[in-house]
């Protein structure tokens, strides 16, 4: 039941988790609109959302610190990650400028607010399926 209940939640827990990181990325991206030589990144929501997703609640592989363990009995653990994006790509500027910065503002904004949008959509969401698990669960 319990395993259940974790793999439906798992989907969007993921989701907010790379909304939010994704929403820090483009928050540095226009935090350094004018410094000169800064490279804009982002990073494949949809691609980092897959492997994410494939992991499922396995802390193994999203940087976390292992466990060292000095016997064969002993159970291997690893510390949750930091929620990281494992591909942070650099973006190719549309309008590059002379003092090497590439962020396009326009597109800094639009990606932002898009990405705030649909944060929220997915709160609207877990909300909502907490809400049906929660009736689900108490007597009539």
């Amino acid at each position: 039941m319990i395993d259940r209940l974790n793999a439906s939640l798992n989907f969007y827990q993921q989701a907010l988790n790379l909304r939010d990181e994704r929403q820090k990325v483009l928050s540095a991206n226009i935090a350094n609109a004018d410094t000169p030589g800064y490279q804009a990144r982002d990073f494949d929501f949809r691609s980092e959302l897959d492997q994410a997703v494939k992991r499922g609640g396995s802390t193994e592989g999203n940087g976390g610190l292992a466990m060292a363990t000095t016997s064969s009995r002993h159970i291997p653990g690893q510390a949750p990650g930091n929620g990281s994006v494992s591909n942070l790509m650099y973006r190719v500027p549309s309008q590059p400028s002379l003092d090497g910065n590439t962020v396009d503002m326009d597109m800094e904004r639009v990606n932002f607010a898009d990405n705030a949008v649909h944060y929220q959509a997915d709160l609207q969401f877990i909300t909502s399926r907490l809400q049906g698990l929660k009736q689900a669960m108490q007597p009539e």
